[in-house]
């Protein structure tokens, strides 16, 4: 199911690897994505002075100058564009380096293709004026300036980590969310030496009684294995 939050957002995938780049190009590109390919350091720079685009997904590990100098140099040129590293490499070391040369975000290789997509959504979103404050999924009811949410017209009791968790579920309306990226993004724990996976799963539990306890229709689904899901029984069926 491709998201329209994703129509007329243009990315350029800076990887050298053929058949990685092409795989994340078509990959994109049925999410609705426009995408142009860029196997060096050299040719990024050259289409991001030729081309506008809004996100760019750049691997670390490139000939000649690497995703570090690349970034750097963008950065210093003025180009603030959202940029998403791509590494093999998954020190603190690393992330600290990438960040430190104007990252937005980093995604250690190998990963699943729906949390890059949810990483590319944030992406485009963050610093958007227009980023929806108003969200629903069949008779739930968001208003996130007025932190406030309703279901079937009546108001839900949350607390502030419920409603978080909510709003991110609701953003992410049928697409599977996964326990890391709710401590990424949620939470904002990702260093912890021991998964937080335990107390997303209570939180879960306690957002679901009061979402959907008494409702005909379930909307916060579990998949097993893999992680969370809003859904309304028509996408069920799609």
């Amino acid at each position: 199911m491709s998201h329209p939050e994703a129509s007329h957002v243009r990315i350029l995938i800076v990887e050298d690897e053929v058949k990685v780049a092409r795989a994340l190009k078509e990959g994109l590109q049925a999410e609705q994505y426009e995408c142009a390919l860029a196997h060096t350091g050299e040719e990024a720079f050259f289409l991001l002075n030729a081309e506008p685009f809004d996100l760019v997904l750049l691997d670390l590990m490139l000939p000649g100058r690497d995703g570090l100098e690349i970034l750097s140099a963008m950065r210093r040129q003025g180009l603030d564009l959202p940029v998403l590293v791509l590494t093999a490499r998954d020190t603190v070391e690393d992330r600290v380096r990438g960040l430190d040369s104007g990252a937005d975000d980093y995604l250690t290789k190998p990963f699943a293709f729906p949390e890059l997509v949810a990483r590319l959504r944030a992406l485009s979103r963050r610093g958007r004026s227009d980023q929806t404050l108003k969200l629903a999924a069949a008779d739930l009811e968001m208003d996130v300036a007025a932190r406030t949410a309703r279901r079937d017209g009546a108001d839900l009791d949350l607390t502030q980590r419920e409603f978080a968790l909510l709003e991110y579920l609701l953003r992410n309306q049928g697409r599977i969310v996964s326990r890391e990226m709710l401590a990424r993004d949620v939470w904002q724990e990702t260093g912890r030496a021991t998964p937080l996976d335990n107390v997303i799963d209570v939180h879960i539990a306690r957002l679901r009684k009061k979402v959907d306890q008494g409702q005909g229709q379930k909307l916060i689904h579990t998949v097993r294995g893999v992680g969370f899901i809003i859904k309304t029984n028509t996408e069920a069926e799609a």
